[in-house]
């Protein structure tokens, strides 16, 4: 396991770049598929890392809390080396209910990822829906539990989305995630 902190390119204001993605529920999703929502919760993350399945039953209660956010996993890590992060894992885990986001999306060439300059798992994005577009607002932690067998005392998504809701700018510190670094292929 190597530990990473985020450290992505995109910066507040730029658009999500697209995607088109298969899901651990059989459908395909593009960043298109989400635009019913006022924002989007775009987090990379993975099945065996400890710190992304720490972070697991916060993600699942920002889905289920929050109809206007759509809260979507994208798995990138290379499955080849990595088998419980095959597309047939996750399918596992969204059928038994260990993850219940609005969508767990497979990242099998790694593009996606590499697209968002996504480096841990987990990596968060989120977005606010802006004239048709989703604009990066808030890129960092989940909260500030840094250890997977920390307790959170502060849910910084959780304050951003409050904010993209409120209609108000989100005034947080981009304090970076980390996690285990994502498993590429090409290394």
């Amino acid at each position: 396991m190597v530990l990473e902190e985020s450290d992505s390119e995109l910066t507040a204001g730029d658009a999500a770049p697209a995607f088109e993605l298969e899901g651990a529920d059989g459908e395909t999703y593009a960043l298109e598929s989400f635009t019913g929502n006022d924002a989007l919760l775009l987090v990379f993350t993975c099945n065996h890392c400890p710190y992304a399945k720490a972070k697991f039953d916060l993600l699942n209660d920002l889905a289920a809390e929050y109809d206007d956010v759509a809260v979507v996993g994208i798995n990138s890590n290379d499955a080849e080396e990595y088998p419980e992060d095959s597309l047939e894992k996750m399918r596992e885990y969204v059928e038994d209910g260990t993850i219940r986001y609005d969508a767990y999306l497979r990242d099998e060439s790694q593009e996606v990822a590499r697209k968002y300059g996504a480096v841990c798992t987990p990596d968060p994005f989120l977005f606010e829906r802006d004239d048709g577009e989703f604009r990066l607002v808030y890129q960092g932690r989940l909260d500030d539990a840094l250890n997977p067998e920390d307790e959170p005392t502060r849910f910084h998504v959780r304050e951003a989305i409050e904010a993209v809701l409120a209609g108000d700018s989100v005034d947080l510190e981009w304090r970076p995630s980390q996690g285990c670094s994502i498993k590429w292929t090409d290394e």
